[in-house]
């Protein structure tokens, strides 16, 4: 009746008198609305092979792959329509979260996605993600096998839980990047602090351990695919994706960050906390104060603003900060297990070395997780305990994320 009386449905272009107005047969109903959804990176999606079955797309960052939510047309699946007919029908067959980039599979026709969907499945393809992490992650390879639990579908919280299905991720060190100060001679690239004692007390207001600790490029392999494996595995490890909003979100889990927590009960507690980000609160992780953003920058988050819109009364939202746009995890490579076929981009942008730095513009042999799944094959056929190491005893060892509250 509303849109009636305010003329968003008319007949034949014209808006109706009433309600009670009789409509013939040959008339044309319209009815117009609108949707409010977010924005999503310009950048395009890009192209690592297609043939007659598949088109093998490198993902961005930010978007979704179906509709949904508040997200329609910008969406994987949308966006390729666009692009390519509306009449074409894009069948993913690999699950990339919003905010992750990389590796992607479209198949072009039901029989092809079916075929491919298979391999998954049947644990046949492996996997490659790179992900930037705070800190300084051990150099030997590791093997994390903690159970993932799912604790809230709604808000897509995972954590790491005894009780959960089983997971196994290996991790191998790319590269390591301590925190740079700049220097008077130009040469930032050397560890120079230079920085003067009213800097440096400023740094202390919580967050000076970070700016001690610097970020590491970490190869992972997940063995498994539960949701969020990853990013649970690297918190639970105690260095979490440097710009997650969820697993790297002190307001949300504390100085430590869940660290080697799989035994605490406070789930309720994270729910509540973390059902207020993106509406009352930013989304803030820990990545803002190591990139030193500007606290203008900062505020510029999604958030309610409490405002609504005129026409549809739908509560409206800011729009995201570029931070907010992803995170940096990357599925770098998919590949068959009898090496028939396999796709890879080169590494994202932020996981290269920083401007004047020498580190690795690829992955290398050395670095290659890939070379430890024949030993935890072995392992497991022998019914040895494959843990890497011992992670709770590593993390008694190592200094723990803290930032006082």
């Amino acid at each position: 009746k509303d849109a009636i009386e305010t003329g968003k449905v008319v007949v034949n272009g014209k808006k109706v008198p009433s309600v009670h107005e009789c409509v013939k047969n040959g008339d044309i109903i319209s009815h117009t609305l609108h949707r409010h959804e977010p924005p999503v990176t310009a950048q395009p999606i890009g192209i690592v092979h297609e043939d007659n079955d598949m088109i093998v797309i490198n993902k961005p960052a930010g978007v979704p792959v179906h509709p949904a939510g508040r997200y329609n047309y910008n969406s994987i699946v949308e966006i390729m329509r666009a692009e390519r007919g509306h009449d074409w029908n894009p069948l993913p067959c690999n699950r990339l979260d919003r905010l992750t980039s990389g590796v992607m599979f479209i198949g072009k026709h039901p029989k092809a996605a079916t075929k491919f969907t298979d391999q998954i499945m049947a644990r046949k393809v492996k996997k490659e993600y790179i992900a930037r992490v705070i800190g300084e992650f051990p150099p030997e390879d590791i093997i994390c096998d903690q159970p993932v639990m799912q604790i809230s579908p709604k808000l897509g919280l995972n954590r790491a839980r005894a009780s959960g299905k089983d997971a196994r991720t290996i991790f191998k060190r790319l590269a390591y990047y301590p925190p740079r100060f700049p220097a008077t001679n130009g040469e930032n690239q050397k560890l120079q602090d230079t920085r003067t004692q009213e800097e440096k007390e400023r740094a202390t207001n919580g967050m000076s351990w970070k700016l001690k600790r610097g970020y590491s490029i970490v190869r992972c392999l997940p063995l498994t695919g539960r949701t969020h494996q990853l990013r649970v595995h690297l918190q639970f490890l105690g260095h979490p994706i440097a710009n997650d909003p969820i697993y790297c979100n002190q307001r949300v889990f504390g100085p430590l960050l869940a660290a080697g927590d799989a035994l605490s009960d406070d789930d309720s507690e994270i729910i509540s906390k973390l059902s207020k980000m993106g509406k009352s609160e930013q989304a803030e992780a820990e990545a803002y104060h190591d990139e030193m953003v500007e606290e203008y920058n900062k505020k510029k988050a999604e958030k309610m603003t409490g405002e609504l819109c005129a026409v549809c009364k739908t509560p409206l939202y800011s729009d995201p900060g570029e931070h907010e746009l992803g995170i940096y995890l990357h599925a770098k490579r998919y590949a068959s297990e009898d090496g028939e076929w396999g796709y890879e981009t080169g590494l994202p942008k932020w996981a290269l070395p920083p401007e004047g730095v020498d580190g690795p513009m690829e992955a290398t042999r050395e670095t290659d997780p890939l070379a430890l799944v024949g030993e935890v094959e072995r392992m497991d056929i022998n019914g040895e305990k494959c843990s890497g190491k011992d992670i709770r005893e590593d993390l008694k060892q190592r200094p723990l994320l803290a930032i006082p509250g």
